[in-house]
């Protein structure tokens, strides 16, 4: 029995995600999967040293990690009207964000890839972790923030204004969905074993899906500031059909993604296939 490190977010769409498959509720035969919960930087992170067999993370970081990682067709969060949000206390234009001082949750985030495909001038950035970054706008200690995940649905209760939905630019830019965050593989565990794993993920998204209510303990354990509504909303908008099958749209737009990402130098090129053939 091989042993395979898999790390994702304590974040509701994922723990609904992976249930099926760390709960023993999908067969993988000669494997034993070992969860690792962490925000999604360091899951970013752990992935850069390869620490992770198979891990979520975003697609700003898969930019960087093409050389020993291949991407999973099923599992990860893609979609419409999900992008991240840029903040700030008073209500004000991008322009005048410009030069100022932004905080993130990650440099390898997604959310920091939108920001800086948006337009050159939002460089001075300051990272820290999502869930700190509401507190630090309304504190004032920023200018602004690029939040994510829950913080949508919670931003105005601390009395914070959106200035720009970087999801709806890119959708009205380039018309494909957002791609946020992907599941990736160690490209040394080899094509077959590749295939068999992706095959699990689906089936475990599809498990949480036909049985949602099984779940539900396993995510409050990891989310547990967050109400029964905001866990609800946040599985329902994160998770969706790009979560059971990436699909041509779902592919064409993570190629757009990193195709623009190319153009501008924030990651390199690579010529090795993005999937399991």
């Amino acid at each position: 029995m091989q042993q395979l490190t898999l790390g994702y977010s304590p974040c509701p769409n994922d723990t609904f995600i992976f249930y099926g498959l760390v709960h023993g509720k999908i067969e993988l035969p000669g494997l034993q999967i070992k969860e690792r919960l962490e925000d999604v930087e360091t899951l970013n992170q752990l992935a850069l040293y390869s620490n992770l067999d198979l891990t979520k993370v975003s697609y700003h970081a898969l930019g960087h990690l093409r050389q020993d990682y291949i991407l999973l067709r099923s599992g990860g969060a893609l979609g419409r009207g999900c992008g991240p949000l840029v903040v700030s206390r008073e209500m004000q234009t991008m322009e005048q964000l410009r030069g100022k001082t932004i905080a993130i949750p990650g440099r390898l985030t997604t959310a920091n890839l939108l920001l800086q495909l948006y337009a050159e001038g939002f460089d001075r950035v300051k990272e820290m972790p999502f869930h700190e970054i509401m507190t630090e706008v309304a504190n004032g200690k920023v200018d602004a923030g690029v939040i994510i995940h829950e913080s949508r649905f919670t931003y105005q209760e601390q009395g914070l204004n959106s200035i720009l939905d970087l999801g709806q630019w890119w959708e009205v830019e380039t018309g494909h969905p957002i791609p946020l965050g992907g599941i990736l593989a160690k490209r040394s565990l080899g094509q077959e074993r590749i295939r068999m794993i992706d095959r699990a993920l689906r089936a475990s998204v599809e498990y949480a899906l036909e049985h949602p209510q099984q779940p539900k303990d396993y995510i409050r354990q990891h989310a547990q500031e967050l109400s029964e509504s905001v866990i609800e909303n946040h599985i329902n908008l994160y998770v969706n059909d790009f979560s059971v099958d990436l699909g041509e749209l779902g592919i064409r737009a993570i190629e757009t993604l990193l195709s623009s990402a190319e153009q501008r130098g924030i990651i390199p090129r690579c010529d090795l296939p993005l999937f399991a053939e």
